[in-house]
């Protein structure tokens, strides 16, 4: 070794080397090149050593960073499969729809995005032609997950093929009169069209992978074979900066999913301006997916570079390539000819020479519009590529100009995601551009007509033709309904609502009562139960041995607790999804499982359990992802509450999830605060979202985990439990008939703090209150909203609460484990004189009776609280409050 190269400390220092003159031999053979040749053919000869040992076999760590050249060579680029004249006609009218489609919406305001589809057009044009399955062939056909701001591409395509009309066009993003276009993919808005909501940016490549990985759970159960169905995400490389974007990427690849391809559109660009203005994002990108373990495809020069690398016997031209930071490749695109001699090939010598045989035209040609990503012959050759890898995701990184073809004021432009239409004068451009039949006559330059081929031209029958052969048309979603699932039988419930004198939580009353469901025979395989990594906290650990841990692998060890009755047990048809500390990845799974009676025609049961604190606040974006996909399940927020998780403190104290959860129209909010109501609630979950007439909703329950006895359900209470309200105990007799009354409201845990104050109230004080359980503050709100809206409209109704407490004599105090703007829901429609209780503030570490009476929830501040009631209406003397706040010491 030579004296210039210091040896550095490395983990090889610690193997055997059994030779180290042959070792010291090749070490002096590298320093030889890179004296005799220079370092670039020492860096050279070991990449290419390093290709040769991947491709040969040898367990060697893979190269994470290859050069800023296509993967492809021209050379072995497979036959294109189609008629590249064609669908060159097709994706030209299809870019023409998109811009005027944005720019006539322009008129209203509206907005739209323009610059992502002229970028991207090839990369679909290609998919939908030649790659992606419809769902009228065999199997479910491909998952598509379109980038969101690409909207406008796949209407006009929709257009062309006559599933979309001219009208239809006008009102995108004009949706308030029934007949609009959503702005992005939203199935709950165009149901026919969207499957998956796409433009909440990283959260469509983290579903995906999710998606690709059920589709194989359902494969491995035996449920669906999914075997033909491919996972596409097509994503831009900003938005590849949001976390869950790169969350899931080493599970795909510790999975094998090769029914996975991401797809992102390497543009350069994020909304404001560079991606990686001083950096490389392709290269960042490629870095980060080998070495999670994908595949990596790289599509980044258009043909006409072919001659300038031939040219380059030096390699200073692929050195430069990947030197020069993404902002100043950008600006290239913008530059004349003489700026880009100057500043990137005036780098070096070689460069130099390189320039002065090329023309201006070829140069730019190359540095302004020549990418991968929009010839489609490269397209094809990546796509081709990624379905035929095995063994392996592919990500295909594809390099484009942001704006292509919408002319030189658009074009690879920091401001040209805001900008919203073209005038006259771009379209004339891009019309001569495009070579489309469209003449001056119709450019109006305030409504620029549609353009349209005819619906029996040679372009529409190829494009249908084509479909066809993919197996019919594509974006689309199934809506025809799926077969209801047999309701299971009562004795699956019988037990929960016969009761338990034993403490039970009402958590492990869920978890039993799911054990028993998914020992139905009809319907037990269809359920999916989810948990990231806390099966055991929540008295799941029973479900291990029986339906098994899911893993494509199986189980290839010996499990530490084997001998034990319930052992940690993988299967390949494991049905628990149990996901590790991931939160984001669980609500993934729930997304894809609750969604499959479209996405496969399979109806699932997913429920989906965690601590309660880490569900809508850490992943409530997911949850209107699962909204507008119209998803189904149950979603259980377990150790609910703010007190009853003792000493767990701030951040594991939940008292809010039940009011984020009311801001979403989809999710049915439960509190139950016994096991015959979580049995009540789940029976009634089945009948609404997979019986006879299946809704479009989820249940979210909370469940605690505080060990209580459960008593047996009183008749007739059924309908109360569901609406959200009914009275589960009266007052004992009272003494006069002008005893002071009052009605205590409580839900969940809340209401043994409230039985326990009736009692006090009664023996201390003579007051006589009913206790009533509220086992959902959001459905009696949402039933009073409805009431009120009818009202509007001249249909006259009493809300349900107001109804239900009527006649109910006294004020009523309500009282939860959760902030006081929950009960608070209900209000305004309570006559009475109403209050609430709760615990408002930061959660805090201590008993759960401490923290009872930190926050003044328990069932001495409950009496305190309906004694000052009473006390303002006059019915009992105001110096009751103050001698029962000395007598409990509050």
């Amino acid at each position: 070794m030579t004296d210039s190269v210091r040896k550095l400390p490395s983990e090889l220092d610690q193997l055997p080397d059994r030779d180290t003159e042959e070792t010291a031999e090749w070490a002096a053979s590298l320093d030889a090149v890179a004296k005799a040749a220079g370092s670039n053919r020492a860096e050279y000869l070991m990449r290419r050593t390093l290709q040769h040992a991947e491709a040969a076999g040898l367990a060697l760590p893979k190269l994470l960073e290859t050069d800023y050249v296509n993967t492809i060579p021209t050379a072995s680029e497979p036959a294109f499969d189609g008629d590249l004249e064609m669908e060159s006609r097709i994706t030209a009218w299809n870019r023409w729809n998109a811009a005027a489609m944005v720019t006539r919406g322009s008129r209203f305001g509206v907005g739209g995005h323009i610059a992502t589809f002229a970028s991207a057009a090839w990369l679909y044009e290609t998919g939908f032609n030649h790659f992606f399955r419809g769902k009228e062939g065999d199997g479910s056909g491909d998952q598509l997950y379109i980038q969101g701001h690409a909207s406008p591409g796949i209407y006009a395509r929709a257009f062309l093929d006559g599933r979309l009309n001219e009208q239809q066009l006008d009102n995108f993003r004009q949706e308030a009169g029934g007949n609009g276009l959503p702005s992005y993919p939203h199935p709950r808005r165009l149901p026919w069209l969207w499957e998956f909501p796409t433009v909440s940016m990283g959260l469509g490549p983290l579903s995906a992978v999710y998606q690709a990985r059920f589709n194989r759970y359902l494969e491995n159960r035996r449920i669906k074979d999914t075997s033909n169905s491919h996972v596409w995400a097509f994503l831009g490389d900003g938005e590849m900066d949001e976390p869950e974007a790169t969350a899931a990427l080493t599970l795909a690849a510790r999975e094998g999913l090769d029914n996975l391809t991401f797809v992102i559109n390497c543009n350069l660009q994020r909304l404001d301006g560079p991606v990686r203005a001083n950096f490389r994002v392709v290269q960042e990108l490629e870095g980060a997916f080998r070495g999670a373990g994908w595949n990596v495809v790289k599509t980044l020069w258009g043909s006409a570079w072919d001659e300038l690398f031939q040219l380059d016997t030096t390699g200073a031209l692929v050195r430069r390539l990947r030197a020069v930071p993404d902002a100043q490749f950008q600006t290239y695109a913008t530059r004349d000819v003489a700026y880009i001699r100057e500043h990137f090939f005036g780098a070096e010598p070689a460069l130099k020479q390189l320039a002065d045989v090329l023309t201006d035209a070829k140069i730019a040609e190359c540095f302004h519009t020549s990418r991968g990503g929009h010839e489609a012959r490269k397209v094809y050759a990546a796509y081709k590529a990624a379905v035929e890898h095995k063994g392996a995701p592919t990500v295909i990184l594809a390099q484009t100009v942001k704006g292509y073809t919408l002319g030189p004021g658009f074009e690879s432009r920091n401001a040209n995601h805001q900008m919203k239409k073209l005038t006259g004068k771009e379209f004339r451009a891009m019309r001569d551009l495009l070579e489309l039949p469209i003449p001056d006559s119709e450019l109006d330059e305030t409504l620029v007509p549609y353009g349209h081929p005819g619906a029996d031209s040679p372009e529409v029958r190829y494009l249908q033709e084509r479909r066809a052969a993919l197996g019919g048309p594509a974006p689309a979603r199934r809506t025809h309904p799926v077969a209801p699932l047999p309701q299971p039988a009562e004795k699956s419930f019988a037990a929960l609502k016969k009761g338990s004198k034993q403490g039970m939580a009402t958590t492990m009353a869920f978890v039993r009562l799911v054990k028993d469901l998914m020992r139905d025979k009809e319907t037990g395989k269809r359920w999916v139960p989810i948990v990231p990594d806390e099966a055991r906290t929540f008295g799941m650990e029973a479900l291990f041995p029986s339906a098994g841990i899911y893993s494509p692998l199986g189980q290839t060890y010996d499990p530490v607790d084997r001998d034990q009755l319930m052992y940690y047990k993988e299967a390949k048809d494991g049905q628990v999804l149990n996901e590790g500390i991931t939160e984001a990845g669980a609500m993934a799974d729930f997304i894809a499982a609750s969604t499959a009676y479209s996405t496969h025609g399979e109806t699932m049961i997913p429920f989906y359990i965690f601590y309660s604190m880490f569900g809508w606040q850490r992943t409530g974006d997911q949850m209107w992802q699962l909204a507008d996909q119209l998803g189904k399940g149950f979603i259980v927020g377990a150790t609910a509450g703010r007190t009853t998780l003792t000493g767990e403190g701030l951040q594991h104290a939940d008292g809010h999830s039940h009011l984020i959860a009311a801001t979403n129209p989809a999710s049915l909010n439960y509190d139950p605060a016994f096991a015959y109501e979580v049995a009540v609630i789940v029976q009634d979950g089945l009948k609404r979202m997979y019986g006879e007439n299946p809704e479009d909703v989820f249940y979210y329950l909370t469940v605690y985990n505080e060990p209580m006895p459960q008593p047996a359900m009183p008749e007739g209470v059924e309908e109360g439990i569901v609406k959200g309200l009914y009275k589960f105990k009266d007052a004992a007799a009272a003494t006069s008939p002008d005893a002071p009354r009052a009605q205590l409201l409580a839900s969940g845990t809340a209401i043994h703090w409230a039985l326990e104050a009736q009692e006090l109230l009664a023996a201390d004080w003579g007051v006589f209150a009913d206790v009533w359980s509220a086992t959902s503050w959001g459905e009696l709100r949402r039933d009073a909203l409805e009431a009120d809206e009818a009202a509007l409209r001249g249909e006259f109704r009493t809300p349900y609460v107001t109804a239900a407490l009527a006649d109910a004599p006294g004020p009523v105090v309500a009282v939860s484990d959760w902030m006081r703007q929950v009960p608070d829901q209900i209000s305004q429609w309570v006559e009475q004189d109403y209050t609430s209780l709760g615990t408002d503030g930061f959660g805090i570490s201590d008993t759960r009776e401490a923290a009872r009476r930190h926050f003044g929830v328990d069932a001495q501040s409950v009496v305190v609280a309906t004694l000052a009631r009473l006390a303002k209406q006059g019915s009992v003397p105001a110096s009751a409050v103050k001698e029962a706040r000395e007598r409990y010491g509050l």
